[in-house]
């Protein structure tokens, strides 16, 4: 009896672990995945990226005065300008072509065939998965800042930071453990509150800059002895404003949550035109608004905190707002400024959980190259947690640190959507609009590549995510390789009189394996003589010819679409597939449960070297063929009495 305990809390246990959190019939995977007709007006939904793309105001002045000092608000006017005319119209055109909630990586694979794209998109998934979960840690460890430096907080929490972002973490990592609903009901709360909170923050202080003119004399004067003219002053910002590039976070979030927007009544899944309306809208505002903020906050920052109070453990390190607040609106309302940012500043982590819960099933599973567990959330969940947990480690919870890191996830993102949306602009023969997002591709890429050169971290962090994946990949394409692939099996009205024909009238369905190569009377009739030849297959008895045409091989998942056709007098059934023996076994085996027989095969050995065979099967889905069908349909059938035959000659 205690056996059978034991074995019922382990079944138990891991139908838990691996529920399936995940729905497939609205495009969008994870745990913010709702039904298609659970959608929201543009502007909660702009609440839901916003935790992440607002929430970056915790941290932003003060980073923005530690990297440029009191070049901060020059250089962060120009990346609100690289904003507002650069990667807002990247984004506007990635909503219009790219709606189903893929975003810029989609673009992409559609631009890049076959293995190339798939590698590439892979690239970027390492890059997408270092700005996740530096979101994840980077809010944490801001989050313990805040917490640390109230003037409430107990003394013993002072030099706790690590402990206390590894709670906040794991505290996340419960959250989605236990299932994460009503997402957008919460970030609007937050995001209406946080925002109130610092307009009153940043009012107060610009009413102090205005009663204190002398600030603004005495940083111009500052500024002026350390740099000279105004021209000297924008050249050294542009070469320091890709330090200041966490503002520019949120885009790739925003086309990410599109289907959860509310469309037109006459949209289509085609044309969704209100739904895009409703996206640009989203993207628009939120960079409005979050320019406004970036420009004010950096300018009263900057004048009214000492420089030093900016440098590591300086009061107003990671948290320049916070610092006023509390300075010139009291404690109290300085506590509340307080957690209202580790609110959001925590959820805009669960907001980076989301994004990757909901980017990896995405992609991964559709290429073969995740584990089956990869489906279900709270086995992915453990993952990024622990390697949440390691990061926080590793940078022992300091937000200056890691703000490298984020910040390149966050451009080469921006990059490649930049670069897709240039080519498809190329693509439509659209002149202008290819060279205009040919500049922002060029002002982009400068800003990606001096951040990495400047702050490699984030590129240390994103290779050995992309090794990750890659290895993760491979490994998990190598051990699915065996697998039924096809998501659908459709035998059009010619392919099911076929065999429904032979079902009916012979009680038999004979299958002739052909590779369609020679398209010639003299070809099918050489075909059908050697393999009744050598097949043994009885005189008279009907045959049907199947024929698979190869397509892009590194696809995994494909719904087959099967065609019935009469040619030179012979029935042919012919379906288009990256990968033929896994193919062949999905259409062997639609037919056995719509005709209730059990279909025979007739294959001829494949020539050459059968590991070379092999590995081509495994990258070009040829190779092997009659040995690994029957290998498919032995996994794929466990009962050998109704498995298909098949017969090699």
């Amino acid at each position: 009896m205690r056996v059978d305990s034991r074995s019922a809390s382990v079944v138990a246990f891991r139908t838990w672990m691996l529920k399936g959190l995940v729905d497939r019939r609205a495009g969008h995977l994870g745990p913010l995945a709702v039904d298609v007709e659970r959608t929201h007006p543009w502007w909660r939904v702009m609440c839901l990226t916003g935790v992440d793309y607002f929430s970056t105001l915790g941290y932003q002045p003060a980073i923005a005065a530690l990297a440029a000092g009191l070049l901060s608000p020059i250089a962060t006017i120009v990346l609100v300008v690289l904003t507002l005319a650069g990667a807002l119209p990247v984004y506007r055109r990635v909503a219009r072509e790219s709606f189903a909630g893929s975003g810029s990586i989609h673009m992409l694979e559609r631009l890049l065939p076959w293995w190339a794209g798939k590698l590439f998109v892979l690239v970027l998934l390492g890059f997408a998965a270092t700005d996740f979960m530096i979101t994840i840690t980077l809010s944490a460890a801001d989050t313990s800042a805040h917490a640390v430096e109230n003037p409430f907080a107990p003394a013993w929490l002072h030099g706790q930071e690590v402990p206390l972002t590894l709670l906040l973490v794991a505290l996340l990592g419960g959250v989605f453990l236990r299932g994460f609903k009503d997402a957008i009901g919460i970030a609007v709360a937050l995001v209406v509150v946080y925002l109130a909170l610092n307009l009153v923050v940043v009012v107060v202080a610009v009413v102090q800059v205005a009663g204190h003119a002398a600030v603004i004399t005495d940083w111009w004067a500052a500024l002026s002895a350390q740099h000279g003219n105004p021209f000297v002053m924008v050249g050294i910002a542009l070469l320091v404003f890709p330090k200041l590039a966490l503002g520019m976070s949120g885009f790739e979030t925003g086309v990410a949550v599109m289907p959860q927007i509310t469309g037109d009544r006459n949209d289509t899944p085609e044309n969704p035109v209100g739904r895009i309306r409703g996206t640009k809208r989203l993207l628009t505002t939120a960079a409005v608004i979050m320019s406004g903020f970036l420009i004010a906050s950096s300018l009263v920052t900057t004048l009214l905190i000492p420089q030093q109070a900016f440098q590591p453990g300086g009061a107003a390190n990671g948290r320049a707002l916070a610092y006023l607040a509390h300075e010139y609106l009291g404690p109290v309302f300085g506590s509340a400024y307080d957690v209202s940012t580790i609110c959001i500043l925590w959820f805009a982590g669960a907001s980076a959980m989301a994004g990757l819960l909901n980017l990896v099933p995405r992609y991964l599973p559709r290429y073969g190259m995740a584990p089956q567990w990869a489906a279900a959330v709270r086995p992915l969940v453990l993952v990024f947690t622990g390697i949440a947990f390691l990061i926080t480690w590793v940078f022992q919870a300091s937000v200056d640190a890691q703000g490298g890191a984020y910040a390149t996830g966050v451009l080469v993102l921006m990059t490649s959507a930049s670069v897709a949306v240039t080519l498809s602009a190329r693509r439509k023969q659209q002149r202008w609009a290819t060279i205009g997002f040919g500049v922002i591709s060029t002002v982009l890429v400068y800003t990606t590549v001096v951040n990495v050169i400047e702050r490699p971290d984030g590129v240390r962090i994103a290779g050995l995510f992309i090794l990750g994946i890659m290895i993760t990949s491979l490994l998990s394409r190598l051990r699915r390789s065996f697998e039924l692939r096809a998501t659908s099996v459709v035998l059009d009205s010619p392919a099911t009189d076929f065999v429904m024909a032979d079902a009916d009238d012979y009680d038999v369905i004979r299958i002739i394996s052909h590779e369609p190569d020679e398209d010639t009377e003299v070809e099918y009739r050489n075909k059908s003589r050697d393999e009744r030849r050598y097949g043994h297959i009885p005189p008279g008895s009907p045959i049907i010819f199947l024929e698979v045409y190869p397509s892009d091989s590194s696809d995994f998942e494909e719904d087959l679409r099967v065609r019935g056709i009469a040619k030179h007098g012979y029935r042919i059934l012919q379906v288009t597939s990256g990968n033929v023996p896994n193919t062949i076994a999905a259409v062997l085996l639609e037919i056995r449960d719509q005709t209730g027989l059990i279909p025979e095969i007739y294959f001829e050995w494949t020539q050459g070297n059968p590991i070379s065979n092999m590995f081509k099967f495994l990258f070009t889905g040829m190779g092997e063929i009659a040995p690994v069908t029957r290998e498919v349909l032995r996994e794929a059938e466990p009962n050998a009495k109704r498995r298909p035959y098949v017969h090699v000659s």
